[in-house]
């Protein structure tokens, strides 16, 4: 899918959530308890530096603009999701390896939903590519 300039980084750093959600997919109900721990503290620190950054940059900039042409729908489906990977995202960090499964899930989930639907709504409106 091509992307609006404005919206290329955040696409990108898509990839970076998705490789982390495969992860999560792998340990979570394993037995592994050595190779589970390596993917919370990985889950801990992506959130902090990458996933969270992420989040910040759509709610200040994205969102915003979104909600000024009526997007209101998709902006609180995005903050709803936002809310729930931040808080499977401290349960794991909390040392709550039930939360792996879920968090990866919900993870892969809402890159879909952003890809598929917020992006290529996004696009529709001048300010990201339409017009």
């Amino acid at each position: 899918m091509k992307r609006h300039p404005s919206l290329l980084q955040l696409s990108r750093e898509h990839h970076v959530a998705l490789k982390l959600a495969l992860d999560c997919r792998k340990v979570s109900g394993n037995a592994d308890d050595a190779a589970a721990a390596v993917v919370s503290s990985r889950v801990a620190a992506l959130f902090a530096t990458e996933l969270e950054p992420h989040f910040q940059r759509e709610e200040a900039e994205l969102l915003p603009a979104l909600l000024t042409v009526g997007e209101s729908v998709l902006v609180s489906r995005t903050l709803a999701e936002h809310e729930v990977l931040r808080n499977l995202a401290r349960r794991i960090e909390a040392g709550d390896r039930a939360a792996l499964a879920p968090f990866a899930e919900a993870l892969a989930d809402h890159v879909r939903f952003e890809e598929r639907e917020l992006f290529e709504r996004a696009q529709m409106y001048p300010v990201y590519g339409a017009g």
